[in-house]
């Protein structure tokens, strides 16, 4: 499945690259339209958001009511979502695309040559077995990567090789080359610059919605009423969910970090990218979207 997307995104970004000349601004492009197409499922996920955090003090109430009784609770809480036409699992769907995004890009990433340029495995891996027995150093991981670095001399070896001389990648963007893995490249202090914008962009992005989760919930406070037990046993809950949301504010950081340095930077900028443009998104979306 994931070859199957990743194949169709190699086409559009290979259509892209080749009318821009730089892999880099491809995948800025490329990023952008992910995100236009995306849009209707951003603007469901949104009202979801906004009808779910609505519901979530009706359901502690009922939490509350039948705290001894998880059947009764189960029944009531189904009746709340039916009511209010809504599924217990209507994020779900937004989870799953954005990990068959992931996954497909980055097969697309590490496999340019396969499912960019679109080049028989068996061609690429004559390419790959030139260039060990020449003594140059192939990673397992990314070898399609190194031959993209080693172009030139490969043009060389095969002069008459047409797929090699169609081959247009240019992969360095800024002043860095996006076929860097920063794993393999620790000395270069320039690998690290994506992947600490990106470590950056994702605090941005989990403060926003943080902010905006709090800034329902204090909605919320000023037009429900509870009691004091009530009180006691929402805070209680909040508590718990404030101290799950701080260890997935580590923990998400942490992981991106250690991806971004064992992948091209040509996917750390994807993220990069898709992650500033995901901040607008929400903040524009947050005002334009309704109850």
């Amino acid at each position: 499945m994931f070859q199957f997307f990743a194949n169709i995104f190699g086409f559009i970004l290979n259509f892209i690259n080749d009318f821009v000349g730089n892999y880099g601004l491809a995948i800025i492009l490329f990023t952008l339209l992910i995100k236009l197409i995306m849009l209707p499922l951003s603007i469901k996920q949104q009202k979801t958001m906004k009808k779910s955090a609505k519901l979530q003090e009706q359901i502690k109430v009922l939490q509350f009511k039948y705290k001894n009784d998880p059947e009764k609770l189960n029944r009531e809480m189904m009746d709340l979502y039916k009511k209010e036409n809504m599924s217990p699992f209507s994020g779900c769907l937004s989870t799953i695309v954005q990990f068959i995004l992931l996954i497909s890009i980055f097969y697309m990433v590490r496999f340019p040559l396969t499912y960019m340029e679109r080049i028989d495995k068996t061609q690429i891996d004559t390419y790959v077995q030139q260039m060990k027995d020449d003594g140059k150093e192939v990673s397992q991981a990314y070898s399609e990567i190194d031959v993209v670095r080693e172009l030139d001399y490969l043009k060389e070896k095969f002069p008459e090789d047409e797929n090699l001389h169609k081959i247009n990648l240019n992969m360095q963007f800024c002043g860095l080359d996006l076929s860097k893995i920063p794993q393999q490249n620790l000395g270069d202090w320039t690998v690290y610059i994506i992947p600490v914008l990106y470590i950056i962009s994702t605090f941005i992005s989990m403060r926003i919605t943080t902010s905006m989760q709090n800034s329902s919930k204090k909605k919320k406070d000023d037009v429900i009423d509870i009691t004091e037990n009530k009180e006691e046993e929402r805070n209680e809950m909040e508590d718990a969910m404030a101290q799950s949301n701080k260890m997935m504010s580590w923990m998400m950081p942490i992981m991106s970090v250690s991806i971004s340095l064992v992948a091209p930077l040509g996917l750390a900028l994807y993220w990069l990218v898709n992650n500033i443009l995901m901040i607008g998104e929400r903040l524009i979306l947050d005002k334009v979207v309704k109850d």
